[in-house]
């Protein structure tokens, strides 16, 4: 089973992005904040992480740097999804080592896509399972 961590203060947020992961073979965990988010990551075998970026007690930017900056977690695929402007968002995700930005009024075929480039899977999957965890 593929594992993805969602990183959102937003219960509406979390489904919809639980729900379109689960479109190309990936079940997500959630996480409300940036201090569960990191407790996550270091306990639980991810494959990528969409991480919001304004949340309580720790902000995606902070979250994105902390897991790019620990060698077991460096090559984890992250992407930074917020309600900020694409292009604000872009400039501030490529100081965070974020390998992607999307903005939450993007369509859902953007997030599956871009999801599924970051992977190297094919946008519809059936019955995939992952061999093994890289990044813990």
């Amino acid at each position: 089973m593929c594992v993805a961590l969602v990183v959102d203060d937003d219960p509406t947020q979390q489904l919809i992005i639980s729900k379109l992961l689960k479109k190309i073979g990936l079940t997500a965990i959630i996480a409300s904040d940036g201090i569960e988010a990191l407790e996550q990551v270091h306990s639980s075998c991810l494959v990528l992480v969409i991480l919001d970026i304004f949340m309580p007690r720790m902000n995606g930017y902070e979250v994105c740097q902390q897991i790019k900056s620990h060698e077991q977690t460096q090559n984890l695929p992250v992407v930074m999804y917020s309600g900020q402007d694409k292009e604000f968002g872009l400039k501030k995700s490529n100081t965070s080592s974020a390998d992607a930005h999307l903005s939450k009024v993007c369509q859902p075929q953007e997030l599956i896509n871009t999801v599924a480039q970051l992977l190297n899977k094919p946008t519809v999957t059936t019955g995939t399972t992952c061999a093994n965890c890289a990044y813990v």
